[in-house]
Order: structure tokens, then C-alpha cells, then sequence
């Protein structure tokens, strides 16, 4: 099988790195790929570094749309992409050689897996393995540790209806993980260092407030309501929602689904983890 993969890389000031980013794509021992730039009305060089890509290879593309977030430009890409696969590649960071092809052969292995990524190794201002802990969907609903550079179906992206573009600042990846894994499927970390992720003294993920942080984490809580209480059991009732009857049962979980109770769980149980530790 050679399926193809989709390699999306969103471009917003970036354009000093963007170089590196893709002559990793070009060196993938997998070679049915094709991998599309999408400048998110980046103001930098951006699209005259693209275009010297198209030129040299065919399997890049390039498209541009105004200034409107990753969340947006990964989703106007991943619209555009005709891989089976996705692959989200940030334009600052890497992957190894052999990355995309250990990952598509995880997925033909075993059918039920939904997300695969791997080992990951800092650079730039840092440099060193980067310690993240083990996948398990308790340990998700505390804190990421899927980096985005993971591989996922394209109907998969399809079904929880992409990026969610209100995450404008940041943590994208996170609730895309929580929307893709909560209902079900496997993950699997691959046993190699196939990811390299750009450490810089100034980025985006550096400039968040604690509004920001606030707001993100409420709203997340919000939406994934049902994942979060599962996961977490905040509260004693919850222990016996499985002997209530129908009508007990829709009468507690719209109680979970007020906004101000479910707030109140996070200020005790979530807000002590902070967006710098979860991307």
C-alpha cells in the first residue's frame, strides 16, 4: 500500500526557517506525499520562498488567504489536500527522514489507530530530548503531549469538523487531539526521534496572557464537557450517574453542562496547568 500524505505546513513570519521545514519533507524516504504551504497573510517573504519550492518540486503547493490564525490556515489547507493522511508541519520545525514512512506503516498495521506520532528532539535556543509524558486519554484531559506534527486520517478531521478557529491563541492541537480521540481509537508513539521542534527566544506560544489562558481553558471546558467529567470525575454524583434511570441521567449531565458548575471544576481541577506547559 502507498497511500498518500498530505503535508501541511502554515507559514506566518516564518519565512527565515521555512527552508529548513521543507528540504525535511524532501528528504522523507516515503515518497507519495504532497505538501502545501498555506501563507497565512504572513507580511515576511514567505510566498517568494514558496514559489523557489514549487519550482524545484512538483509535490509542493501554494496558497495563500488573509491573516486569520493556524487553526484557519491548517483547515483551508487540509481542504485542499488529497491525502488519505495528514501531517500538520509548522514552519519553524522538522521531521526526520524517516518519520512518514514509519508512521503510515503503524496505520497499516493496525487499522483502529487513529493518531501516530513519535519521539521528539528540541533545537535552536534548546536542545535535548523533549520529555513528554505517555499518551492515555486520563493523562489528555490534564495536559497535551501530541505535539501537532502527528499522523491523522483526513476523515477523521472531517468528522469533528477541523482545527476549531476559535482557539485563536493558542493550544489548537490540544482540542484537536480531545475532538479526534474522546469518542474512541487507538494512539500510537513510534520508537523513534522523528520530530524536531524549534525552541526561540520570542514565539507565539510565549506571548500568551493570563486572560488568554482563562478563556481557552473555559472554553474548552465547555465543548468537551463530557470527555472532561469522564475523565476527571469531579464531583461525587458522577459515581452514580450509571444506576440513575434515563430521566436521572439527562438531568445530571445538563447540570454538567451549565457553564458557571462546569468553570467552577476547572478553577479546582485545571487551571493549576498552564498554556506554556500544554502547547
Amino acid at each position: 500500500m502507498n497511500e498518500l500524505v498530505s503535508i501541511i505546513v502554515p507559514c506566518y513570519n516564518q519565512a527565515q526557517y521555512l527552508d529548513e521545514a521543507l528540504q525535511s519533507v524532501l528528504d522523507q524516504a516515503y515518497t507519495n506525499w504532497e505538501c502545501i504551504i498555506i501563507n497565512d497573510g504572513s507580511p515576511d517573504n514567505t510566498a517568494s520562498v514558496a514559489r523557489e519550492w514549487i519550482v524545484k518540486d512538483s509535490r509542493f503547493k501554494y496558497f495563500f488567504q488573509e491573516n486569520r490564525g493556524v487553526s484557519s490556515a491548517r483547515n483551508t489547507a487540509i481542504k485542499q489536500a488529497t491525502g488519505e493522511f495528514i501531517l500538520p508541519l509548522d514552519a519553524d520545525d522538522k521531521i526526520s527522514f524517516n518519520y512518514i514512512k514509519a508512521a503510515v506503516e503503524s496505520f497499516q498495521e493496525d487499522a483502529s489507530l487513529k493518531v501516530v506520532y513519535c519521539k521528539a528532539e528540541k533545537f535552536g535556543d534548546e536542545f535535548g530530548l523533549w520529555d513528554l509524558k505517555p499518551f492515555s486519554l486520563h493523562s489528555l484531559s490534564q495536559k497535551n503531549m501530541i505535539f501537532c506534527s502527528a499522523l491523522f486520517k483526513k476523515t477523521d478531521w472531517e468528522r469533528v469538523g477541523g482545527y476549531d478557529v476559535n482557539m485563536i491563541h493558542g493550544i489548537e492541537d490540544w482540542e484537536f487531539w480531545i475532538a479526534i480521540l474522546k469518542e474512541g481509537g487507538k494512539v500510537k508513539c513510534i520508537d523513534i526521534c522523528g520530530f524536531y521542534y524549534r525552541i526561540k527566544s520570542v514565539s507565539r506560544h510565549k506571548q500568551y496572557s493570563e486572560d488568554h489562558e482563562k478563556q481557552l481553558l473555559e472554553y474548552m471546558s465547555i465543548k468537551h464537557v463530557d470527555f472532561f467529567v469522564k475523565q476527571l470525575g469531579s464531583f461525587t454524583q458522577l459515581n452514580s450517574i450509571v444506576k440513575q434511570t434515563k430521566e436521572e441521567k439527562e438531568k445530571n449531565l445538563n447540570k454538567l453542562k451549565n457553564k458557571k458548575f462546569v468553570i467552577d471544576i476547572f478553577c479546582n481541577t485545571f487551571f493549576k496547568f498552564t498554556i506554556f506547559n500544554n502547547f
